[in-house]
């Protein structure tokens, strides 16, 4: 069985306004943009937190601080998956004490690579609080996580995967559901 695209969720406009919508979320809910960092989770989350820096650099004239997490060794799924582990490199060249964390990603499942995010992130420091943005939410979590600021929430089966698409990554935007080919 191969997986076939059942439909497009999202195209790059769709996409931007998103974006658009969850910065100004994240504004509103932090008043303002003091000591708010973001942490992008590799390898998509990265240009969520990027996208996002740079309209709340556009709406409040201030540039936030954007670091990268690679969270492979903290994953609870590494003795499962066999073979070894292919780690990139987290980038957090600021301090993570008293600061408004957002840690952003492509897609929440499960719930299993933000708790690894959380354990990254706390080695690395004490923030005032975490709070996560995804781009899309597709339900069916394992652990009591959720999301502060969601592009779009899509209902799936478990059996269907969501993939997002960048432009700086794929060379275009968006966001497709794909099912069982029989």
């Amino acid at each position: 069985m191969t997986k076939e695209i059942k439909s497009e969720i999202m195209d790059g406009s769709d996409i931007k306004r998103a974006v658009t919508r969850m910065a100004h979320e994240i504004l509103e809910k932090n008043h303002g943009a003091e000591d708010l960092v973001l942490l992008g989770i590799r390898t998509r989350g990265i240009f969520l937190a990027e996208r996002l820096k740079d309209v709340i650099r556009d709406v409040e004239n201030a540039e936030l601080p954007v670091g990268t997490l690679d969270i492979t060794l903290y994953r609870d799924d590494i003795a499962v998956k066999g073979g070894i582990p292919i780690v990139g490199e987290s980038n957090v060249p600021f301090d993570l004490n008293g600061k408004k964390v957002v840690l952003c990603d492509d897609v929440l499942y499960t719930g299993r690579t933000i708790r690894a995010a959380l354990d990254a992130v706390f080695d690395l420091g004490r923030p005032s609080f975490v709070r996560l943005a995804v781009l899309v939410d597709r339900g069916h979590r394992e652990l009591p996580i959720r999301a502060d600021y969601v592009g779009k929430n899509i209902p799936t089966a478990q059996q269907e995967t969501v993939e997002v698409r960048f432009d700086e990554h794929d060379g275009y935007d968006t966001v497709i559901l794909k099912g069982e080919k029989y």
